[in-house]
């Protein structure tokens, strides 16, 4: 389907969704630049889309796959998609993936998750059967063992492996768990989360001539968002030519950032998409320029994720670097933040993945380097508000996981909420 411009598509979207029409109420007929339209408001957004009495679609839904969301946070989110919109995202997204270092001939192990209205899984194979170069797509699924991933490496000479990031993590473990690598594998494509530093020696010590590279930029609900940019900094991206337009906008002020470095809430507009149109929607990421151009953007993590201490807010971006800043070995193989409530307090637990085991003094150093980054945190325990922060070793694959997409947790808020 062809891009529309984004005045057609702004009266194609309100002439044809009860939503649209009253989000632009007050918009003027010509609209020419995107700041003159409001951004999406997420709630509002998603309650129009339900079933049986949706607002938010322009058309009946006749000829259409319907996907939902991974559900991590909040409900799962239903995001129909025309047989002619899902075919031209793939075909986008499959090129990007050439950008990303697929090759021709490259056997690739599709690790994603599939059923339940889950997307990851028929979007990368129909990206792959889509892509400009030939490729032989080994449809292995989520649900597969990791042990059965490192046979199938060894006796079909795997050269990709395409997943979430703790599932690449998870089968690298069970790679070198044989005291072996993997020498055919040439590329890590991963996609439905970031994949942190910390996750890199494990990968490292299974796959040694693999790159690591994102496959793309995609979600269920905005749909196609940025192309993989080759380079060392796998967290950046661009707009799909003729096919997306991505603003950062200053999270307080909600007015479009121009300037490189400066991080905001991620925004993106689809152009070719029309049945359930997205214009301005937030996809939930925040991220920042890397170019006076602003056209390349670098994703820096979600905009809600972390974990509140009464007083003490804890990003999970933050944290993380902390922590990596202060662990010289690389012990640390993944992180998560589980939040408790005893005693009438609140508490945080570092839950920390290791594979070479931990010296006896770095769980106290951990707490040091984050207590000196937060001095609020410390200052907060001594007052008797909080709890002290304490650290927890545990292997990978003891992280908390969604059972659905397989992606890492971020937060585990374990407090009861009756």
């Amino acid at each position: 389907m062809p891009a529309k411009p984004l005045r057609d598509l702004v009266d194609f979207a309100r002439r044809n969704s009860p939503f649209y029409a009253e989000l632009y109420r007050d918009v003027p007929q010509d609209v020419s630049d995107l700041a003159q339209l409001p951004i999406i408001d997420q709630k509002a957004f998603w309650d129009a889309n339900a079933w049986p009495d949706n607002r938010l679609l322009t058309g009946p839904l006749s000829d259409a796959g319907v996907y939902t969301s991974g559900g991590t946070t909040g409900a799962p989110k239903f995001s129909p998609w025309t047989r002619v919109e899902h075919a031209d995202s793939v075909t986008a997204f499959g090129a990007g993936m050439v950008r990303a270092g697929l090759r021709p001939g490259h056997r690739v192990a599709n690790l994603f998750f599939a059923g339940e209205l889950y997307g990851g899984f028929l979007y990368i194979e129909n990206a792959l059967h889509h892509a400009p170069v030939e490729n032989v797509r080994l449809p292995v699924g989520g649900a597969a063992s990791d042990e059965y991933v490192a046979d199938l490496i060894a006796s079909f000479g795997v050269n990709v492996l395409a997943g979430e990031p703790m599932r690449l993590g998870k089968v690298a473990d069970a790679v070198s768990a044989r005291g072996r690598t993997a020498d055919s594998v040439e590329l890590l494509l991963f996609g439905g989360d970031l994949l942190f530093d910390d996750l890199r020696p494990r990968l490292a010590r299974a796959f040694p001539g693999a790159a690591i590279a994102s496959l793309g930029y995609a979600s269920v609900d905005a749909g196609l968002v940025g192309a993989p940019v080759p380079g060392d900094d796998v967290r950046v991206h661009e707009a799909f030519p003729d096919r997306t337009l991505v603003e950062l906008v200053d999270d307080a002020t909600g007015e479009p950032i121009t300037v490189p470095g400066v991080p905001g809430r991620l925004v993106v507009t689809n152009l070719f998409r029309t049945l359930m149109p997205i214009i301005r929607y937030p996809v939930g990421d925040r991220a920042e320029w890397v170019d006076a151009g602003c056209r390349r953007f670098r994703l820096v993590g979600r905009t809600t994720e972390g974990a509140r201490v009464e007083t003490v807010t804890m990003r999970t971006e933050d944290i993380r670097a902390v922590l990596i800043s202060a662990d010289e070995d690389r012990v640390m193989s993944g992180m998560q933040m589980v939040q408790r409530r005893w005693d009438g307090k609140d508490g945080l637990l570092l839950r920390l993945a290791y594979v070479e085991e931990p010296p006896e003094d770095l769980a106290r150093r951990f707490v040091d380097a984050v207590y000196a980054a937060r001095p609020l945190y410390p200052e907060s325990v001594a007052q008797g508000l909080i709890h002290p922060l304490a650290v927890e070793w545990v292997r990978p694959s003891e992280l908390v996981t969604h059972p659905r997409t397989g992606k890492l947790v971020q937060v585990v808020d374990e407090r009861s909420h009756s």
